[in-house]
């Protein structure tokens, strides 16, 4: 019998598992470390790469770690068996927002999300161009969604049609994220179900 070849290597596995290792590194290094010094040599050598696997899918060390944030709120998302990026619509607008604030204080508050999300945010105060592309990329979604909600709460009746969703919805995220990031008080369900009590008060039809 001829002489039986072994398989050739999975090219789709391979790939996978270093574009996960890079993910990996640079998220940690970026807290290590701080942005500044994070390196694609760095993240290359802590993820065992060579660093033109890492020019091969990505232009810079942003991109990396832009890709890497995405990548870790769907993984948070899947195990908690949720859809990523989803608000619901139940009829029950103060419900709905109250769920997902909540939501958001348990992923603020899980340190593989909050140590390199801090790191980020804290460069990206000093870096204009990185703070723009950190808005753009990983908040800008998740805001829509909450116009998208508003809007539709101005449809049912909710919201007072004069209302602008965009200025509204900083009414929930902005006191949490001022917070976070400054450390001036606890985060919990209690304060974010108070926030969308005390909007939506004032945001009800008169």
């Amino acid at each position: 019998m001829p002489k039986q070849q072994p398989p050739a290597p999975d090219s789709t596995r391979r790939s996978e598992k270093s574009r996960r290792a890079i993910y990996d590194a640079a998220l940690a290094l970026v807290v290590e470390v701080g942005y500044p010094r994070t390196t694609i040599e760095g993240i290359a050598a802590r993820a065992g790469v060579g660093k033109q696997t890492i020019y091969r899918w990505w232009s810079s060390k942003a991109d990396v770690l832009l890709e890497a944030f995405l990548d870790l709120f769907a993984q948070a998302s899947r195990e908690a068996g949720e859809e990523p990026y989803v608000i619901p619509d139940t009829g029950d607008l103060a419900a709905d927002i109250k769920a997902v604030l909540r939501a958001t204080v348990d992923q603020l508050q899980d340190p593989r999300y909050a140590a390199p999300s801090r790191a980020l945010a804290a460069e990206g105060l000093v870096d204009e161009e990185l703070g723009r592309r950190c808005a753009a990329t990983l908040m800008e979604p998740s805001l829509q969604l909450y116009v998208d909600r508003l809007r539709a709460a101005q449809r049912a009746g909710e919201v007072r049609p004069d209302i602008d969703p965009r200025i509204a919805l900083e009414f929930f995220v902005s006191p949490l994220a001022q917070r976070w990031l400054q450390h001036t008080g606890p985060i919990s369900y209690e304060y974010t179900d108070t926030l969308v009590d005390y909007a939506l008060h004032g945001l009800a039809p008169r």
